[in-house]
């Protein structure tokens, strides 16, 4: 058995992965291919194809003009080992999207993403009530989530 995600876009799925696959290591793109029969959204072969991997996770992606627009039930979450990290990839998919509270953005796809350090995990399952509860605080306040901000709220 094998499970992969599989991604519906309205327009635009090349660039779209292109820029994902470009931003995080272990990815690319293993498949393109153009399906000629006919789709109720528009002409033959107006329906596109992808398969691609982002960190070594399989993915598949459709385009086919509109049906269901993304939404939060359905994200991508990066975890970051370094602020650069979190900073590199915050900027490029921010880019003509919107940003949220607690490391979240939709990139101009809209298709939501969580980046967040891997030190957040590790803070968060502290056997220190109070810790955790100083670093949850903290990072439900911010918009990107800021490594040296959490570590200072732990040491309180």
């Amino acid at each position: 058995m094998k499970v992969t995600q599989h991604l519906w876009f309205e327009t635009d799925m090349e660039a779209a992965i292109g820029l994902y696959t470009s931003l995080i290591p272990g990815s690319r793109i293993t498949e393109r291919s153009a399906v000629m029969a006919d789709n109720p959204g528009g002409p033959a072969g107006s329906v596109k194809i992808m398969a691609f991997t982002l960190g070594g996770q399989d993915y598949r992606a459709i385009e086919a003009g509109p049906l269901d627009p993304f939404n939060h039930a359905f994200s991508i979450m990066v975890e970051c080992d370094t602020q650069e990290e979190i900073d590199r990839l915050w900027d490029a998919l921010k880019d003509g999207g919107s940003v949220e509270r607690c490391g979240w953005l939709k990139d101009r796809w809209g298709l939501s993403w969580q980046i967040a350090p891997r030190r957040l995990g590790e803070l968060m399952n502290d056997p220190d009530p109070a810790k955790v509860r100083r670093v949850t605080e903290a990072m439900l306040k911010m918009v990107k989530l800021d490594i040296a901000a959490l570590e200072a709220a732990a040491r309180g």
